[in-house]
């Protein structure tokens, strides 16, 4: 057993040893816990980039190389090798289930997708051009009104029943908030289609004629399911686990985690890269934008490119565009031009000397885009489709913070740079 392993920190003529903590892999961390009770002293850290706030065995990520392991597993391999639901058995268990685990799971959720009739009345309520997001954070929580033997939190059986409802109904009520969106009837789900077809044939078909998934896209969209399934102690992740420490239901908690993915900077960022691509217009165009986004002194941006923690390459964007190509083959582009420019920047991006060394590679955000647009999805559905594929990582998140016997109530503290202490003048006075 390895030598267990200290930190000093002197402050005011006064020495601390704070212990250092090792993980499987990655990066030490220093426990600060004691060190506000021994000194009186705060870490001050924004953002929390350099703070470690919960010990997690999901999702690993190595930013530096470009690896993302779920429970162990390298990205790669569950994107070629495996589908959605075995994914969200491995997130919610820890381990691959064996094939009568993995009927039995795939029976429970294809047997809870319906939704309660009354919901329904809930997306009436809202205008009819409410963003899906808008009214799939309402119906979400809302879920806790109509759920009443999952609300339990201290209940293993209740969390456990949680967890297949919110996996099971995600789909359904992402694709209610789209059809409403476009004004058409809803769509109840089949229980002979898999997860990502049945997802697909309640967007897309309508009574008036028979709709059959074809099975790539279907194939293309359980990879984005997969590959936005977890992504670590992210600002939505974060967000779950700390309206779960204060012992709120699961729905509160998936509801609080919609709404922070809401964010352009987290879940609206592949819909922000489309409408980039859209503000460009045409092919011709590009090298205007091209020139506006290496100069500093522009505003400009180009949405889709780099990542704040992967430093090399998305390894994500890697299979996604292997699925973006072959959608794109079966869909054609000829005649859509915000996919064209897609295309053409790509090229651009991997051989320009300025985005290869900065780095700025496509990431997921880009090519997921791509894929759905090309389905025909609006932008407006990108981030609810981020929300339903990501559900599964949240619960799993939670379910783990509530088995943490050194979990508590999340409680980060601050600078105060405000006024000294002062003494209240009466009106008439000031």
């Amino acid at each position: 057993m390895a030598e267990a392993r200290t930190a000093r920190i002197s402050l005011n003529d006064k020495d601390f040893e704070l212990p250092v903590l090792t993980p499987t892999v990655g990066a030490e961390c220093i426990d600060i816990r004691k060190l506000y009770g021994q000194g009186n002293v705060f870490t001050f850290d924004p953002g929390f980039t350099s703070t470690a706030a919960c010990e997690s065995a999901i999702t690993y990520i190595d930013g530096d190389v470009g690896e993302l392991w779920y429970r162990g597993y390298p990205i790669e391999q569950l994107a070629e090798k495996s589908h959605y639901l075995e994914v969200c058995y491995l997130l919610l268990n820890g381990e691959l289930p064996s094939a009568e685990q993995m009927e039995k799971f795939e029976w429970l959720i294809t047997h809870h997708t319906m939704v309660h009739e009354q919901l329904h009345y809930f997306f009436r309520g809202f205008r009819r051009d409410s963003h899906p997001m808008a009214t799939l954070v309402g119906v979400v929580g809302a879920m806790s009104a109509f759920y009443h033997d999952s609300l339990d939190i201290n209940d293993p059986h209740h969390r456990e029943v949680a967890s297949i409802r919110l996996i099971a109904k995600l789909p359904t009520l992402a694709a209610m908030a789209y059809k409403y969106s476009v004004g058409q009837p809803f769509v109840y789900p089949k229980n002979d289609l898999d997860y990502a077809s049945n997802f697909l044939h309640m967007c897309f078909s309508v009574p008036a004629e028979p709709y059959h998934v074809d099975p790539a896209l279907a194939r293309a969209m359980d990879r984005i399911f997969t590959l936005h399934a977890d992504h670590e102690q992210n600002a939505s992740t974060s967000t779950v686990r700390l309206a779960g420490s204060s012992g709120a239901n699961p729905f509160a908690c998936i509801a609080a985690g919609i709404a922070c993915l809401w964010g352009p900077a987290h879940g609206g960022a592949n819909q922000a890269a489309l409408e980039m691509l859209q503000e460009i217009g045409t092919v011709d165009r590009i090298p205007e934008y091209i020139k506006r986004a290496k100069d500093k002194d522009d505003p400009f941006r180009l949405m889709g490119f780099g990542h704040r923690v992967y430093k090399n390459f998305d390894p994500r964007a890697k299979i996604m565009k292997e699925s973006a190509d072959e959608v794109l083959d079966i869909l054609g582009i000829e005649n859509n031009p915000t996919l064209q420019v897609a295309k053409e920047l790509e090229r651009i991006a991997l051989e320009d000397e300025y985005f290869v060394s900065k780095k700025l590679y496509p990431n997921v955000d880009f090519y997921s885009g791509i894929i759905l647009s090309a389905m025909g999805f609006p932008t407006s559905m990108f981030t609810p489709i981020f929300a339903l594929s990501r559900t599964v990582g949240w619960i799993s998140q939670w379910k783990e913070m509530l088995g943490d016997p050194d979990s508590k109530i999340g409680r980060p503290r601050q600078l105060y740079i405000g006024s000294d202490r002062r003494d209240y003048l009466d009106v008439a006075k000031r």
